[in-house]
């Protein structure tokens, strides 16, 4: 059976399994063009020599560097050529990590019941052919769509039982990444004190084990929660900062877009809302250019909210909250339904078309 975890790694530090065969040597910090070139390369390289494991184990380092660089087709393309050839080689966890790495493409592009199918079959192609690596990123991922969606009871002890099993095989970029997911619930669920403690621990595990992309998400995670719960702005804004440079180096176009979103989430919060309304504008032109609709449409509501407090006609303001429920309720994003519902009521617009005073309760909860 062919093994996916890299050998003779330093302990404790993050490793990249979706980095296979050829290119296996290279690190989680690697950038994402260094990665499509090198994916690039190899691949070629193995459909020369025949090699039908090696093409799909190489397709997949390919589609994850085009996914998450933006190249939406692209990514598209990648994983099903990595699945096709994976199957024609019988290499089952290779074809079980092709199906994440749709599974988690069909996430981004806002296809959760896609989602949901592609990593259901991931982790059980994981656990047939013994690869408990993607197993275990297939249901990371199937918690967190569930998480996205507003699902915390349904994925929350999910997502409690895969950090206890990152912890005791020693993969701290699964740890932080569970460490992340449920900070992330107890914040939306105003459970601020925990959250901040959960996101400070992954910073520091992530920024322990090298893992530059984990510790970027985390700094947001700890930039939000200050800002939400203590106002801190310049703290906030520093720590937004110093992830948007990891986020820079790494070319990590989706996290550089969510991290504009949370600076002009900081900046709304403050009252700085032409500072917001730029900051929400840039971060829409970057997911729309991505193929993001979830950061899109969050991106939209923040820059909606920005432009009401700004002077906005009240009647456009209505219209525009109108079709992003619309828009998320296509998505199936309930905790950011609820969001509009929240907005309609504190920016004294409502009820939306279609709606019931819920959005006018929406503000107690």
């Amino acid at each position: 059976m062919a093994r996916v975890i890299q050998q003779d790694r330093p302990a404790g530090k993050a490793f990249a399994p979706e980095y296979q065969g050829a290119l296996g040597s290279l690190s989680v910090n690697s950038s994402l063009t260094e990665v499509l070139a090198k994916g690039v390369e190899e691949l070629r390289a193995a459909e020369r020599a025949g090699q039908l494991e090696e093409m799909a184990r190489c397709g997949l380092a390919v589609a994850e560097a085009c996914r998450r660089l933006g190249r939406i087709e692209e990514a598209d393309a990648a994983w099903k050529a990595s699945y096709r050839a994976a199957r024609s080689a019988q290499a089952t966890g290779a074809m079980a990590w092709a199906l994440w790495s749709g599974g988690t493409l069909a996430r981004q592009r806002g296809s959760l019941a896609l989602a949901y199918r592609l990593l259901r079959l991931a982790a059980e192609l994981g656990e047939r052919g013994g690869d408990v690596v993607v197993r275990g990123y297939s249901l990371a991922g199937l918690a967190e769509t569930g998480r996205i969606q507003g699902d915390y009871e349904a994925v929350g002890e999910l997502h409690e039982q895969l950090l206890a099993e990152a912890r005791r095989r020693g993969e701290a970029r699964h740890t932080v990444w569970a460490l992340e997911g449920i900070a992330q619930m107890h914040r939306n669920t105003g459970s601020y004190d925990k959250a901040l403690a959960l996101f400070e621990e992954a910073a520091t595990t992530a920024g322990r084990a090298d893992d530059r992309r984990g510790r970027a998400w985390a700094l947001r995670g700890i930039a939000d929660v200050v800002s939400v719960r203590d106002g801190d702005v310049e703290r906030a804004l520093a720590l937004l900062g110093e992830a948007e440079s990891i986020c820079r180096e790494m070319t990590l176009s989706s996290a550089l877009a969510y991290n504009h979103k949370m600076r002009g989430n900081v900046r709304y919060r403050a009252g700085r809302y032409q500072q917001a309304r730029d900051d929400y504008a840039l971060a829409l032109a970057e997911f729309e250019e991505i193929d993001e609709p979830r950061g899109a449409a969050l991106s939209r509501l923040g820059l909606t909210k920005a432009l009401a407090r700004l002077g906005r006609n009240p009647a456009e303001t209505v219209v525009e909250l109108a079709d992003l429920r619309r828009a998320l309720d296509r998505i199936g994003l309930r905790h950011a339904r609820d969001m509009v519902d929240k907005a309609t009521a504190e920016l004294g617009v409502g009820p939306l078309p279609g709606t019931t005073a819920r959005a006018e309760e929406a503000v107690t909860r």
